[in-house]
Protein backbone atom coordinates (compact mmCIF):
# COMPACT_ATOMS: atom_id res chain seq x y z
CA UNK A 1 0.00 0.00 0.00
CA UNK A 2 1.60 3.62 -0.75
CA UNK A 3 1.80 6.28 1.73
CA UNK A 4 -0.96 8.20 2.27
CA UNK A 5 -0.68 12.26 1.26
CA UNK A 6 -0.44 14.33 4.55
CA UNK A 7 -1.41 18.29 4.64
CA UNK A 8 -0.09 19.90 7.23
CA UNK A 9 2.60 22.58 7.91
CA UNK A 10 5.71 21.79 8.95
CA UNK A 11 7.77 23.98 11.79
CA UNK A 12 9.98 25.74 9.55
CA UNK A 13 7.09 28.05 7.70
CA UNK A 14 6.15 29.33 11.64
CA UNK A 15 6.46 32.72 11.24
CA UNK A 16 7.12 33.25 14.38
CA UNK A 17 10.23 30.49 14.71
CA UNK A 18 13.53 32.83 15.98
CA UNK A 19 15.61 33.66 13.16
CA UNK A 20 18.92 31.91 14.67
CA UNK A 21 16.60 28.65 14.73
CA UNK A 22 15.84 29.62 10.58
CA UNK A 23 19.39 30.22 9.80
CA UNK A 24 20.58 26.66 11.30
CA UNK A 25 17.40 24.93 9.86
CA UNK A 26 17.89 26.90 6.13
CA UNK A 27 22.19 25.92 6.25
CA UNK A 28 20.84 22.04 7.38
CA UNK A 29 18.50 22.03 4.40
CA UNK A 30 21.10 23.08 2.74
CA UNK A 31 24.25 20.16 3.50
CA UNK A 32 20.46 17.81 3.14
CA UNK A 33 20.58 18.58 -0.94
CA UNK A 34 24.10 18.09 -1.04
CA UNK A 35 23.74 14.72 0.30
CA UNK A 36 20.85 13.90 -1.92
CA UNK A 37 22.04 15.34 -5.20
CA UNK A 38 19.40 17.50 -5.03
CA UNK A 39 20.72 19.90 -7.89
CA UNK A 40 21.63 17.20 -10.61
CA UNK A 41 18.08 17.06 -12.24
CA UNK A 42 17.78 20.77 -12.24
CA UNK A 43 20.94 21.24 -13.90
CA UNK A 44 20.83 18.69 -16.24
CA UNK A 45 17.31 20.43 -17.22
CA UNK A 46 19.50 23.43 -17.63
CA UNK A 47 21.90 21.67 -19.89
CA UNK A 48 18.77 20.89 -22.36
CA UNK A 49 17.93 24.04 -22.37
CA UNK A 50 21.30 26.58 -22.69
CA UNK A 51 24.11 25.77 -25.16
CA UNK A 52 27.90 27.25 -24.58
CA UNK A 53 27.46 30.97 -25.04
CA UNK A 54 23.86 31.28 -24.53
CA UNK A 55 22.58 34.28 -22.42
CA UNK A 56 19.65 33.00 -19.36
CA UNK A 57 17.46 34.84 -16.99
CA UNK A 58 16.05 32.27 -15.33
CA UNK A 59 13.92 32.83 -12.04
CA UNK A 60 13.81 30.32 -8.88
CA UNK A 61 10.96 30.59 -6.82
CA UNK A 62 11.81 29.62 -3.06
CA UNK A 63 15.48 29.41 -2.57
CA UNK A 64 16.17 29.26 0.92
CA UNK A 65 19.35 29.52 1.48
CA UNK A 66 20.38 30.44 -2.11
CA UNK A 67 22.18 26.91 -2.53
CA UNK A 68 20.51 25.89 -6.12
CA UNK A 69 21.23 29.37 -7.44
CA UNK A 70 24.72 29.02 -6.49
CA UNK A 71 25.17 25.90 -7.95
CA UNK A 72 23.42 26.78 -11.13
CA UNK A 73 25.63 30.03 -10.84
CA UNK A 74 28.79 28.12 -11.20
CA UNK A 75 27.22 25.55 -13.79
CA UNK A 76 26.57 28.79 -15.97
CA UNK A 77 30.28 29.86 -15.73
CA UNK A 78 31.61 26.36 -16.38
CA UNK A 79 30.00 25.95 -19.48
CA UNK A 80 30.07 30.05 -21.12
CA UNK A 81 26.08 30.80 -20.58
CA UNK A 82 25.94 34.15 -19.71
CA UNK A 83 23.06 33.93 -16.90
CA UNK A 84 21.27 36.29 -15.28
CA UNK A 85 19.79 34.78 -11.92
CA UNK A 86 17.08 35.74 -10.04
CA UNK A 87 15.53 34.39 -6.42
CA UNK A 88 12.27 35.28 -5.20
CA UNK A 89 10.64 33.86 -1.55
CA UNK A 90 8.36 34.40 0.41
CA UNK A 91 10.06 34.59 3.86
CA UNK A 92 11.88 37.87 4.56
CA UNK A 93 14.36 35.84 7.03
CA UNK A 94 15.68 33.83 3.74
CA UNK A 95 17.51 36.66 1.97
CA UNK A 96 19.81 37.81 4.20
CA UNK A 97 21.05 34.37 5.04
CA UNK A 98 21.47 33.73 1.47
CA UNK A 99 23.27 37.10 0.86
CA UNK A 100 25.15 36.12 3.50
CA UNK A 101 26.27 32.64 2.26
CA UNK A 102 26.65 33.75 -1.48
CA UNK A 103 29.95 35.16 -2.84
CA UNK A 104 29.29 38.78 -4.64
CA UNK A 105 31.03 37.94 -7.64
CA UNK A 106 28.08 35.59 -8.75
CA UNK A 107 24.95 36.78 -10.84
CA UNK A 108 22.94 36.33 -8.36
CA UNK A 109 20.11 38.85 -6.93
CA UNK A 110 17.73 37.85 -4.33
CA UNK A 111 14.34 39.10 -3.67
CA UNK A 112 11.35 38.89 -1.29
CA UNK A 113 8.05 38.46 -2.37
CA UNK A 114 5.57 37.08 -3.90
CA UNK A 115 6.35 35.02 -7.47
CA UNK A 116 3.37 36.63 -9.37
CA UNK A 117 4.95 40.01 -8.97
CA UNK A 118 7.18 39.39 -11.30
CA UNK A 119 5.46 38.55 -14.64
CA UNK A 120 6.38 39.89 -17.88
CA UNK A 121 9.71 39.72 -16.93
CA UNK A 122 11.03 38.16 -20.12
CA UNK A 123 12.14 34.62 -18.26
CA UNK A 124 14.34 32.07 -19.94
CA UNK A 125 13.40 29.46 -17.80
CA UNK A 126 11.46 29.26 -14.11
CA UNK A 127 13.24 26.69 -11.23
CA UNK A 128 11.67 25.52 -7.68
CA UNK A 129 13.30 23.07 -5.52
CA UNK A 130 11.41 21.34 -2.75
CA UNK A 131 9.02 24.27 -2.74
CA UNK A 132 5.76 22.43 -4.59
CA UNK A 133 4.83 20.29 -1.83
CA UNK A 134 5.12 23.88 0.60
CA UNK A 135 1.88 24.77 -1.34
CA UNK A 136 -1.81 23.72 -1.62
CA UNK A 137 -3.07 21.98 -4.52
CA UNK A 138 -4.91 25.40 -5.37
CA UNK A 139 -1.54 27.14 -4.91
CA UNK A 140 0.63 24.72 -6.88
CA UNK A 141 -2.08 25.36 -9.70
CA UNK A 142 -1.51 28.82 -9.96
CA UNK A 143 2.42 28.35 -9.73
CA UNK A 144 2.15 26.04 -12.65
CA UNK A 145 0.46 27.91 -14.34
CA UNK A 146 2.58 31.07 -14.01
CA UNK A 147 5.86 29.32 -15.26
CA UNK A 148 3.61 27.73 -18.28
CA UNK A 149 2.43 31.73 -18.81
CA UNK A 150 6.32 32.68 -18.15
CA UNK A 151 8.87 30.33 -19.22
CA UNK A 152 10.42 30.97 -22.98
CA UNK A 153 12.64 28.04 -23.10
CA UNK A 154 11.00 25.81 -20.51
CA UNK A 155 10.52 25.46 -16.47
CA UNK A 156 11.16 22.49 -13.95
CA UNK A 157 10.00 21.52 -10.44
CA UNK A 158 12.62 19.56 -8.46
CA UNK A 159 10.52 17.86 -5.38
CA UNK A 160 10.28 14.64 -3.68
CA UNK A 161 9.01 11.46 -4.06
CA UNK A 162 6.14 10.00 -1.68
CA UNK A 163 7.48 6.55 -1.01
CA UNK A 164 7.46 4.56 2.02
CA UNK A 165 11.00 4.07 2.03
CA UNK A 166 11.87 7.65 1.94
CA UNK A 167 9.70 7.88 4.57
CA UNK A 168 10.74 5.72 6.63
CA UNK A 169 14.90 5.69 6.04
CA UNK A 170 15.00 9.83 6.01
CA UNK A 171 14.88 10.04 10.22
CA UNK A 172 17.77 7.68 10.39
CA UNK A 173 19.96 9.47 8.13
CA UNK A 174 19.02 12.76 9.56
CA UNK A 175 20.27 11.61 12.75
CA UNK A 176 23.26 10.15 11.71
CA UNK A 177 24.12 13.17 10.08
CA UNK A 178 23.06 15.61 13.50
CA UNK A 179 20.96 17.66 11.31
CA UNK A 180 18.49 20.34 13.08
CA UNK A 181 15.76 18.67 14.56
CA UNK A 182 13.42 20.62 12.91
CA UNK A 183 15.00 19.59 9.36
CA UNK A 184 14.89 15.78 10.90
CA UNK A 185 10.65 16.73 11.64
CA UNK A 186 10.05 18.87 8.57
CA UNK A 187 11.53 16.22 5.99
CA UNK A 188 9.79 13.33 7.15
CA UNK A 189 6.96 15.85 7.00
CA UNK A 190 7.74 16.98 3.48
CA UNK A 191 7.81 13.50 1.78
CA UNK A 192 4.49 12.76 3.74
CA UNK A 193 3.10 16.11 2.33
CA UNK A 194 4.96 15.10 -1.60
CA UNK A 195 3.20 13.62 -4.65
CA UNK A 196 3.62 10.10 -6.82
CA UNK A 197 3.92 10.08 -10.43
CA UNK A 198 0.00 9.35 -10.93
CA UNK A 199 -1.22 12.24 -8.83
CA UNK A 200 0.60 14.91 -10.90
CA UNK A 201 -1.48 14.61 -14.27
CA UNK A 202 -4.29 15.52 -12.92
CA UNK A 203 -2.52 18.53 -11.32
CA UNK A 204 -1.27 20.00 -14.94
CA UNK A 205 -4.38 19.26 -16.63
CA UNK A 206 -5.87 22.01 -13.85
CA UNK A 207 -3.03 24.52 -14.64
CA UNK A 208 -3.43 23.88 -18.49
CA UNK A 209 -0.35 22.40 -18.68
CA UNK A 210 -0.28 19.51 -21.40
CA UNK A 211 3.07 18.77 -22.68
CA UNK A 212 4.97 18.60 -19.41
CA UNK A 213 7.08 15.13 -18.34
CA UNK A 214 6.81 13.70 -14.84
CA UNK A 215 10.57 11.90 -14.22
CA UNK A 216 11.45 10.44 -11.23
CA UNK A 217 15.09 10.53 -10.57
CA UNK A 218 17.03 8.93 -7.83
CA UNK A 219 17.29 9.36 -4.91
CA UNK A 220 13.77 9.72 -4.18
CA UNK A 221 13.13 12.85 -6.31
CA UNK A 222 9.95 13.74 -8.44
CA UNK A 223 11.16 16.49 -10.83
CA UNK A 224 8.45 17.80 -13.25
CA UNK A 225 10.11 19.23 -16.65
CA UNK A 226 8.70 21.50 -19.34
CA UNK A 227 10.78 22.63 -22.17
CA UNK A 228 9.56 24.25 -25.73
Amino acid sequence: MSLARVDAEELMDDPSLDPATYAAVLRDLARVNTVTMAARPTLAFLGRIARRGDRLKLLDVGYGDGDMLRRIARWAARRGVKAELIGIDLNPRSEAIARADTPGDLPITYRTGDYADLAGKGWDAVVSSLVAHHMTRAQLVAFLAFMERESARGWFVNDLHRHRFAHRGYPLLATLARWHPIVRADGTLSIARSYRPDEWPPILAEAGVREAEVRRIFPFRLCVERRR
